[in-house]
């Protein structure tokens, strides 16, 4: 695993007043080619993930084991700091408790608890509902004291926004805050005002999400910066690349043009993305010889 932490690096980035870019990643394979690239941590969030293994939109049909299954392929796929999407815990506060040991153990360094009520739906969609903030509140306190590892990350996310509007948003993040929560991630704001406000309402790191297509307004992340965030989870923009990309090939069959073949990444390149160079080294040496 990677001897740097997402709070290391998070916090970093706050201290300097710079923005920290979080690529996405869905499956094993997105998390190496993200490696690959040079980018220096991940976010697993649940929408690509049960959209990628499971065909369904996250709106609460898939659980931690079903979840917790698709994060673990990501964690032995590379050795990056996760920042992981847990919904609410799953559950009260023995639940959430529990959530997030099943995380730390697999090496996962960071986490978004939200307070959201079951079953929970992508932050950008309507239908959304909230518990009660002292509910929340006991989940981060005792996330906070029962977490193995001291240097996990407990990241409070509210979604009130959307359902009491901005200033109960406010009230609740300050409130989790006072609870134990080490950075916040207020979803879904809806204007710039609202960005501008948020971005210096707070003397922790907070997180952006602006969406494509969501109800956010798309800022660049310089623009983001300047307001005073520390990071942006890109939790979906490979995943709708990759989509888009498997569409096309799809639909290019069906007609019978058969006009992208070729197209895509060559066999020896994603060899090199797969690792198998290293596994042949292994049958090459250990193996035995035909």
């Amino acid at each position: 695993m990677s001897k740097t932490s997402f709070r290391t690096l998070l916090f970093n980035a706050f201290k300097e007043k710079r923005l920290l870019v979080v690529p996405g990643a869905h499956d094993a394979l997105s998390a190496r080619l993200a490696q690959a690239a040079g980018h220096d941590c991940l976010f697993i969030g649940g929408f690509p993930v049960v959209g990628v293994r499971y065909g369904v939109p996250d709106i609460g049909l898939r659980g931690l084991g079903e979840i917790s299954a698709a994060v673990n392929c990501i964690v032995g796929a590379c050795d990056l700091p996760l920042l992981v999407d847990i919904d609410d815990g799953y559950g009260d506060v023995k639940n959430a408790v529990h959530t997030l040991h099943v995380y730390e153990r697999m090496g996962v360094s960071s986490v978004f608890l939200e307070d959201q009520a079951w079953p929970k739906r992508c932050g950008h969609m309507s239908g959304k509902a909230v518990v009660p903030p002292e509910v929340m509140e006991a989940k981060i306190r005792a996330a906070n004291a029962e977490r193995m590892n001291q240097e996990t990350l407990i990241c409070a996310r509210t979604d009130a926004r959307s359902v009491n509007g901005f200033d109960d948003a406010l009230r609740r993040a300050e409130r989790y805050i006072k609870a134990g929560a080490e950075a916040i991630f207020v979803e879904a704001p809806e204007t710039v005002r609202e960005l501008e406000i948020l971005g210096k309402a707070f003397d922790v790191p907070q997180f952006a999400n602006p969406l494509m297509g969501g109800k956010t307004p798309i800022l660049t992340p310089k623009e983001l910066e300047q307001l005073g965030f520390s990071a942006i989870p890109f939790g979906l923009d490979a995943i709708f690349h990759a989509a888009l990309a498997m569409k096309n090939v799809y639909d290019d069959m069906k007609s019978g043009a058969f006009a992208l073949r070729g197209g895509g990444m060559k066999f020896d390149d994603y060899k090199k993305v797969v690792g198998y160079d290293a596994w042949d080294r292994i049958d090459d040496v250990y193996g035995l010889k035909k």
